[in-house]
């Protein structure tokens, strides 16, 4: 028997949280999103009506909090907390006292974090039991994002946490492309779409999450994107001394690519370290929980899929800084690839820094 729980996140309503810095787009692309005939089951919680301009799509009032949008979208202030506004919206969709929704979009302010968002979708019971994460969507402004990039860590931190970047403004700029190289450094497995006055089918916007809903199947590969993080780089590895001989891949930042000065987006790098072996669950989750403890701020994002002993299926992982979703079971492995996979988004942690805490954890046991 398992000890974890099967996965149901394909039962729990997709939330979509679009993030991005101060006049990037995120109120024209949500604008544009609305206006699709697939997304008339939405449910939008913004900051407040007047600084998102949603005032023309409004056609009725439900109360000073809620409001039907002519798209069909129910749409929502967020109160005092996002969990209170998250947990009354499902309330009054279960009352029949809003039309009924199959998907949640959160805008956040120009400025905001968005980890701490991301922390409640993942490991908040009173959420989390009735909603998934399904993407994180952030707009980065071409003209601006170099000068919000080099000042501003939360610009840095809002791609990094990315599934999906979508550079607006772009015709404004003469080298697209070396933004994006920019992005991608940061951010080695984010999809990056370049998009003008908001405009892009939902289709290819939504559903990086694990599991797709549609087809009922598991898509590790789309969902880690691990080739991503030693496409086009030397990949190192890690030869431990005895027989399980794990096995480490590490992309890394070309710090001669990025500016003196730089100091916010040059501390963030990525990885990935995978291993051949089946892996003990308890010195997975002494050395996890040892990494949240004493570096958790510097834990951006981490997700993986681990070959347990003991498991017949995979065991899922994901977290971001100190705040991890537990720990699920897949209904079944997707490939023939049984190894355990760990990407890992930091700021200041090394691929060395976290292999060294494994061996430490490893030799302790």
């Amino acid at each position: 028997m398992s000890l974890f729980e099967s996965d149901k996140s394909a039962q729990r309503l997709p939330v979509s949280l679009i993030t991005g810095f101060l006049g990037s787009g995120k109120t024209t692309l949500l604008n544009r999103l609305l206006r699709h005939d697939d997304m008339n089951d939405s449910a939008v919680i913004i900051n407040e009506y007047g600084e998102i301009s949603l005032d023309h799509l409004l056609v009725e009032r439900v109360d000073g909090e809620v409001a039907v949008l002519a798209s069909g979208c129910v749409c929502c202030t967020i109160r005092s907390d996002l969990e209170e506004t998250l947990r009354a919206l499902l309330v009054r969709r279960d009352r029949a006292e809003v039309p009924p929704f199959r998907r949640i979009l959160i805008e956040t302010t120009g400025l905001a974090d968005p980890a701490p968002i991301l922390q409640l979708l993942l490991n908040n019971p009173l959420v989390s039991h009735f909603v998934r994460l399904d993407t994180v969507v952030t707009t980065v402004d071409a003209v601006n994002a170099a000068h919000q990039l080099d000042r501003q860590y939360e610009a840095v931190k809002q791609v990094a946490l990315a599934d999906r970047l979508l550079v607006t403004k772009s015709d404004l700029v003469s080298d697209v492309a070396a933004l994006e190289r920019r992005l991608r450094r940061l951010n080695p497995g984010v999809r990056i779409e370049r998009v003008s006055h908001g405009e892009i089918d939902p289709a290819d916007l939504f559903g990086a999450a694990l599991i797709d809903p549609e087809k009922k199947a598991v898509d590790v590969a789309r969902w880690l994107n691990e080739h991503a993080f030693s496409e086009g780089r030397e990949a190192a590895h890690a030869h431990c001394a005895d027989a399980h001989h794990d096995h480490a891949h590490h992309s890394h930042l070309d710090h001669g690519d990025v500016e003196h000065g730089h100091a916010h987006e040059s501390s963030v790098t990525s990885f990935m370290i995978a291993f051949d072996e089946p892996l003990d669950w308890m010195t997975v989750s002494d050395w996890l929980a040892y990494l949240r403890k004493v570096r958790g701020e510097d834990l951006l994002r981490v997700k993986g899929i681990l070959n347990l002993h003991g498991e017949a299926t995979p065991v899922v992982i994901h977290g971001v800084h100190h705040v991890f979703h537990p720990p699920v079971a897949l209904p079944a492995w997707p490939d023939a690839d049984r190894r355990s996979r760990i990407v890992f988004i930091t700021r200041g942690i090394t691929r060395d820094d976290v292999l060294a805490l494994w061996e430490a954890g490893r030799a302790a046991a």
